[in-house]
């Protein structure tokens, strides 16, 4: 409690950390989609105590003028009170922000969903869909958490069939007739933390990312494409280093998509 740094660098000598883990190794992840029955798709990710629940709300809206073949996604990523104390009541601090506009540049850059696939009549009808993250306990890597969720929620949703009645001009809806989004890509995010500058450790608990020098989280794609970066100040990395990071975060992306699939696969209906 006194010294957590030299505290922690004891074990990081060791090349493992206090909670037992190896610098490479991630929390127990779990994932349970369809949880939220009112929501149009859900999902609970836990990763080690930190815990994030997403649900998805569809709603219809005109397209956008100069978009007028697209939808909409808006993620929001909230940070109560009740998930940590380092967190007030209120509007949105900081984090959650930032966390909200990490999830946004994720959607954006990695194509999970195309836009021109939520439109159901150009210029007329689109879907809108509300991704709702909010953070029940929170325990460092908060990121992975949300990423994960998110993509878990969006291919547990369900969209009924929409069609605009040529006499009246109005859309009706089928709820009986449903159809899952497709799902393009399968962004994954994975974080690390900086130690001293130099040494790097994978999915960083809310004490790790307190005594680092530097947070860095790297997304990847199915193909093992580069999504994004996301690195907010602290230590700089050098080229190796990074590499380091996105050859690990490729490995992470092909154990979240086999968690994904098997979760799918065991509700799929019989």
């Amino acid at each position: 409690t006194v010294e957590p740094l030299e505290y922690y660098r004891r074990f990081l000598k060791e090349n493992c950390r206090p909670d037992g883990r190896e610098l490479g190794e991630f929390r127990a992840t779990t994932v349970n989609i369809g949880s939220i029955t009112t929501a149009d798709g859900s999902a609970l990710v836990k990763l080690g105590n930190t815990t994030v629940i997403c649900g998805v709300k569809a709603e219809l809206a005109a397209p956008a003028v100069d978009s007028a073949n697209k939808g909409y996604i808006v993620p929001n990523v909230e940070l109560p009170s009740l998930c940590s104390t380092r967190f007030r009541s209120g509007p949105p601090g900081e984090e959650a922000q930032a966390a909200s506009q990490f999830i946004a540049d994720v959607v954006e850059n990695s194509q999970i969903i195309a836009k021109e696939d939520l439109c159901i009549a150009s210029g007329k009808l689109a879907w809108v869909l509300y991704c709702d993250i909010i953070c029940l306990d929170y325990d460092g890597n908060i990121l992975d958490a949300s990423a994960f969720a998110l993509l878990a929620a969006l291919k547990n949703v369900q969209l009924p069939s929409v069609t605009i009645n040529e006499e009246t001009g109005l859309s009706e809806v089928n709820l009986k007739q449903k159809n899952p989004l497709v799902i393009r890509q399968h962004p994954v995010a994975t974080s690390f933390a900086i130690f001293d500058d130099t040494l790097l450790i994978v999915d960083p608990t809310a004490e790790e990312e307190d005594l680092a020098t530097g947070t860095v989280t790297v997304v990847t794609d199915d193909e093992g494409r580069l999504c994004s970066v996301h690195k907010p100040g602290g230590s700089p990395l050098t080229g190796a280093k990074l590499q380091d990071c996105i050859t690990r975060a490729i490995t992470r992306h092909k154990e979240v998509k086999k968690l994904i699939d098997k979760v799918i696969k065991s509700i799929k209906p019989k």
